[in-house]
């Protein structure tokens, strides 16, 4: 067809074969004849040349396609690298010179902050790494591919870096089914895993603490000289792509991230390894609200208890009641440190410290109660003194005829204890002149004997004068209770501005 055109075309232009000066009539019969009428419509000169160049256009963009639908798919490409049921690119090391080491490039993103356990002192989060390295068997042309410059394939085709997090407890199950190949030599993939890992808690300053926690990347099977890692150490770079992919941070404020390079002993080899430093601040508000406000109340509680009675068991009941309650707000936070931490937390000197000073308010009711105690005792033990001695000189005074001496003695004894100190002089002229009367109506016979012993305790009474008052021991009580409550305020204060204090400005370890 292309062939025909041509000499159609020839023909109409006067080809090689006809000479213009020597068949002038032959050219002009041509070009007046030279007419072509298709389907209505007639063609000049012009319009059959563009018809004919179209025509062989197609032609060839016909032939084009049918080499590019040829070539143009993955197939294609892994024919070309070889990598159909063929295992030597997953046995071993992509490298030419087995003397120089494969670099790895790993990129971490934290995807999620799930949990941090401070009791086990674990670390649980949702992260994202890149891996990239180079094969020198990976390779082609685009330009003979219709341009394919990357595509996936199956990750058991190629060898991968056996990669391990050191901090990691429970192993990891995820799988990575496909890679990615380059036309340049690099091989990549992406893994989304959820990671388990050890971190010690630093709880010095809980809840107002930072904790950092270490994801160190490394292989088991590679050292050094065969393997080493690489990674990005500009610190806001990787902090801001994990800010931008950061969905979940728990009950923690995602600070930064940061990546070195190190180097480990790990048994004879050295092993390349990666670490990054997940640094995050502990959102504190619940365990303000929850936690050490509640204490503050229950302090607060035990200082409003000074203005109860101290004559009734109501004051002591509240202050154990209180006590109580601080000691279950100790059981939940010991609960939630865990016990292996270096320093003592300074939240635990905080209730340790609201649990010393309401447990010395306690001792000091108790004592105030046994001083208000002490006062009310010498009363009873008097009333039942008077009782016992009234019995027994009425039935001494109904024997007033049977004996004399015993009823006067009785007498003497009785008022004696029945009087107070200022009236003991009249019972002794009252006892005068009973001995008179009886020495006057010589009924009974001179008592000598009695009478020396009831003035001997006559004079033991009146020497009392310098014995303490009644209510003296309530007085004291009083004033002790007084002065302990300023004391009490006072320290109180004193160790809460100081604990605070050192809570704020303490440095993270």
């Amino acid at each position: 067809m292309i062939f025909a055109g041509f000499l159609f075309l020839l023909l109409l232009t006067g080809g090689s074969s006809w000479n213009n000066t020597e068949q002038p009539e032959l050219q002009d019969d041509l070009k007046s004849n030279h007419s072509v009428e298709e389907r209505g419509k007639t063609f000049n000169n012009s319009e059959l040349k563009e018809l004919s160049s179209q025509l062989s256009k197609n032609d060839k963009d016909n032939d084009y396609k049918v080499a590019e639908d040829d070539v143009c798919n993955y197939h294609k490409v892994i024919e070309f690298l070889k990598l159909k049921n063929n295992g030597t690119f997953s046995m071993v090391r992509p490298i030419k010179n087995p003397q120089k080491p494969t670099w790895v490039s790993i990129q971490l993103s934290i995807l999620a902050i799930l949990d941090v356990r401070e009791t086990d002192q674990t670390f649980v989060s949702y992260i994202g790494i890149y891996v990239t390295w180079y094969n020198p068997y990976i390779y082609w042309n685009p330009r003979n591919f219709c341009d394919i410059h990357r595509m996936r394939v199956p990750a058991d085709l190629l060898w991968k870096p056996d990669l391990t997090i050191e901090e990691m407890i429970e192993k990891d199950k995820a799988t990575i089914p496909f890679i990615t190949i380059n036309s340049n030599h690099l091989v990549e993939y992406v893994k989304d895993i959820m990671v388990v890992s050890m971190c010690k808690m630093q709880v010095y300053k809980f809840p107002f603490d930072v904790q950092s926690c270490t994801l160190s990347f490394k292989s088991i099977t590679y050292p050094e000289e065969e393997l080493k890692f690489q990674a990005t150490e500009n610190k806001s770079l990787i902090t801001e792509w994990s800010r931008e992919m950061l969905r979940n941070q728990f009950e923690w404020l995602f600070i930064d991230i940061a990546s070195k390079i190190k180097t480990e002993k790990y048994f004879q080899e050295n092993q390349s390894m990666v670490i990054y430093t997940v640094t995050m601040k502990r959102h504190s508000a619940l365990y303000i609200v929850n936690f050490l406000v509640p204490i503050l109340f229950f302090f607060f509680l035990d200082l409003a208890s000074f203005l109860i009675s101290d004559y009734g068991g109501e004051k002591l009941s509240f202050k154990v009641t209180v006590l109580l309650a601080v000691t279950v707000m100790q059981l939940i936070l010991n609960e939630i440190l865990p016990s292996s931490s270096n320093r003592i937390p300074l939240i635990a000197v905080y209730c340790i410290g609201m649990f010393g000073l309401m447990m010395i308010s306690l001792l000091e009711t108790i004592l105030v109660m046994y001083l208000i105690e002490k006062d009310s005792e010498p009363k009873e033990n008097k009333a039942d003194k008077n009782g016992s001695l009234s019995e027994e000189c009425g039935d001494k005074q109904g024997n007033y005829d049977g004996d004399v001496k015993k009823w006067t003695h009785c007498a003497c004894v009785c008022n004696v204890f029945e009087e107070p100190p200022s009236e003991l002089l009249s019972v002794a002229k009252e006892q005068d002149k009973r001995s008179h009367l009886t020495e006057e109506s010589n009924s009974l016979e001179k008592l000598p004997d009695e009478l020396s012993e009831a003035v001997k305790t006559l004079s033991l009474l009146l020497s009392r004068k310098e014995e303490r008052k009644p209510d003296s021991w309530t007085r004291v009580a009083k004033k002790l209770d007084i002065i302990f409550f300023y004391v009490y305020i006072t320290v109180a204060t004193l160790f809460l501005v100081v604990i605070f204090s050192v809570w704020i400005n303490a440095k993270d370890e």
